[in-house]
């Protein structure tokens, strides 16, 4: 794990779901996760959007800040198809569930309006690779 993801676990966990820097403000949460090779558990901070109109599900991206290539999190994720997560003050079980097509461009396009570093993840990925969008509810 790198130093600056432990800070921002231990930032995220001491200000129950908060951090500053250039997240403040923002939405995180905490995805655990085990290696699907490994069988190691990890743990990856992360923004996420909430749905709008389901409390106990949210959305995640596979930015890798725009590398060509996706993070090791998403396919540990997408191979387990469940996770825990930390969300605020909370810890729980979530159902993985990867959104394709139309309504995985209308989710991403609503991160990146809220977010344009997004936009910009996704402008240095193109024709290399869509970013893939995962959605978490509650199990």
């Amino acid at each position: 794990m790198s130093d600056w993801n432990r800070g921002t676990i231990a930032e995220f966990r001491a200000n129950e779901g908060r951090v500053g820097g250039a997240f403040e403000g923002a939405p995180m949460v905490l995805l655990h996760h085990r290696g699907r090779k490994s069988g190691r558990e990890y743990v990856t901070p992360t923004m996420y959007l909430p749905q709008e109109n389901d409390p106990d599900t949210i959305y995640v991206f596979a930015t890798k800040s725009g590398a060509p290539t996706n993070p090791d999190w998403y396919r540990n994720l997408v191979a387990a198809g469940n996770a825990t997560i930390e969300r605020g003050t909370e810890t729980y079980d979530v159902a993985v569930h990867e959104i394709t097509g139309p309504d995985r461009d209308r989710i991403y396009g609503e991160q990146a309006r809220r977010y344009p570093g997004f936009a910009s993840y996704e402008q240095r990925t193109a024709g290399i690779r869509t970013i893939p969008v995962l959605e978490l509810r509650r199990s």
